[in-house]
């Protein structure tokens, strides 16, 4: 038997590319409104809000852009990602240095928010499938895949559009398929389950 790859459909996944443009919108709204505070502020130098102003606008075009999509576009997305964790934590840090805690905090953990949602974005380039092959099976999930060793599945019940894991962690697992199985791929299924399960009623179609 062959490991075999299902491309699934994971809502988390899903809702998290739905929203990617929304995210680096709120990111570049916020920048921009920090630039504005330091633009009226009498003491304030003018490189650093310029600086801001020029990167807010530039994730601005990148989120208003047509062809902004995690999957179309994953490197620039990525790296977008990482400059604005940087952004916010260096402008969480520079508060806290002038003693503002709150908004100093406030900033900080933005930055935070946003290095997560990297390695959140991440797993959603290339981690939408369910895989079964001979250790186990591996399940989309965030931020990182989840391993199940066979020891850890009770059954497994697929029909030609979705598949279902449950495991003996009482924990079940639910994906529509993102195309329809052929029939040998839920024969494949079924020799697995026969062969790891020791039973066949995992399987139905």
């Amino acid at each position: 038997m062959n490991a075999l790859t299902l491309p699934v459909v994971h809502p988390a996944f899903r809702l998290l590319k739905k929203n990617g443009r929304l995210l680096h919108l709120l990111a570049a709204a916020l920048l921009l409104a920090h630039a504005v505070s330091h633009f009226l502020m009498a003491d304030s130098h003018m490189v650093y809000p310029i600086c801001l102003l020029l990167l807010a606008f530039d994730i601005f075009i990148l989120a208003l852009s047509k062809q902004n999509n995690i999957a179309e576009q994953p490197q620039i997305n990525l790296f977008f990602r990482v400059l604005e964790f940087l952004l916010f934590l260096g402008i969480g840090t520079e508060l806290l240095y002038r003693t503002q805690w709150i908004n100093g905090t406030v900033h900080c953990a933005i930055g935070t928010g946003y290095i997560y949602l990297f390695y959140c974005e991440k797993t959603v380039i290339g981690e939408e499938r369910v895989s079964i092959h001979h250790t186990g099976i591996t399940i989309p999930a965030l931020p990182e895949s989840k391993f199940f060793s066979w020891s850890n599945i009770r059954t497994i019940t697929a029909d030609y559009s979705s598949i279902s894991i449950h495991t003996s962690l009482q924990k079940s697992y639910h994906f529509h398929l993102q195309q329809n199985l052929q029939f040998d791929e839920l024969d494949q299924i079924h020799e697995f389950c026969l062969h790891y399960l020791g039973h066949a009623d995992s399987f139905h179609c």
